[in-house]
């Protein structure tokens, strides 16, 4: 059919079921030229009014049919989870190729290490960061008192050895290294763009960190009032907008910058700072690799999606 107000070739696809296969025959076997979707896809331009295709769909145990491609890490995801530009969801980030979840109901809990963890972000290479839902206990930030994460800070040693090797080896064979953001933030920074640039400044190269600041604030779905770290620090107004709230005190990975503080998240939704050398909750976050199957879950808190 070639209509000028919207031009595409469609096909009568009746009986045939989605995964059937467009055939060629040989003289002993039949090999797939195509395999039937019945998604939509963009139709190339045509020039003629008249065209007739003959298609041979069907499944025939002789047929060799190509595997079918293993969907894994992140992609995996974005395969179970839309995308949405309003309310809570999955939301593509201004950087190409990620997303990150947004908003209070969120579909991104997953099942790592036996434990609860959610996701917070699928980067451009397809692998997922994730965070340990609940703190494992308190802990200082840095018991000599620096902001500096990758001297290395206490907490950092400690997740990097003691806290990793307690890890199952599954979960220990899932994670991959990767460059964590690490650079000093302003409070009073109006724009969040400028707050994720400062912390992208500097980087820490390892398997276990904290979430920053930026993303804490990325995940809150109030942009209007708790937007920037200039709206979220010490707001009362912040409380229930955001998954990663989760009534607890905890720290990210963002220093404070200009001083030796670190900034944490409050009980209240709102963000504070403290010497690092004070004890406070902590939940972990690692990258997941992008060869990891997702197996099962939805991602809901009854039917997490499922690591193998």
């Amino acid at each position: 059919i070639n209509d000028s107000n919207n031009p595409a070739i469609t096909f009568e696809t009746s009986g045939i079921e989605n995964g059937d296969a467009l055939l060629q025959e040989t003289e002993d076997t039949l090999t797939v030229i195509v395999r039937y979707s019945d998604s939509v896809t963009t139709q190339p331009e045509i020039t003629t009014s008249n065209i007739t295709v003959t298609l041979n769909y069907g499944q025939y145990s002789g047929a060799t049919l190509p595997e079918e491609p293993e969907v894994t890490g992140g992609d995996a995801i974005l395969a179970k989870e839309p995308i949405v530009d309003t309310g809570d969801g999955l939301y593509a980030a201004d950087e190409e190729g990620r997303y990150f979840y947004k908003g209070i109901n969120v579909n991104n809990y997953i099942t790592f290490n036996d434990e609860t963890w959610r996701i917070i972000s699928i980067e451009a290479d397809k692998t997922i960061k994730i965070m340990r839902w609940e703190s494992i206990g308190d802990r200082a930030w840095d018991s000599s008192n620096s902001n500096n994460w990758a001297r290395p800070a206490t907490l950092n040693e400690y997740l990097n050895s003691t806290y990793l090797s307690s890890m199952t080896p599954t979960a220990q064979s899932q994670i991959t290294s990767k460059d964590f953001s690490i650079g000093a933030v302003d409070y009073k920074d109006t724009s969040l763009s400028n707050s994720i640039a400062d912390e992208n400044s500097s980087k820490w190269n390892g398997k276990v960190a904290l979430p920053t600041a930026s993303e804490y604030i990325r995940s809150n779905s109030n942009q209007s009032s708790c937007g920037n770290m200039s709206q979220i620090w010490t707001s009362d107004t912040c409380d229930n907008t955001s998954w990663m709230h989760n009534n607890a005190i905890w720290w990210t990975l963002s220093p404070h910058a200009g001083t030796s503080f670190v900034f944490y998240v409050c009980s209240d939704g709102s963000v504070g700072d403290g010497n690092a050398r004070n004890a406070i909750g902590f939940r972990p976050a690692v990258y997941i690799s992008n060869e990891v199957q997702i197996t099962s879950g939805d991602g809901s808190a009854d039917s997490p999606f499922e690591l193998m």
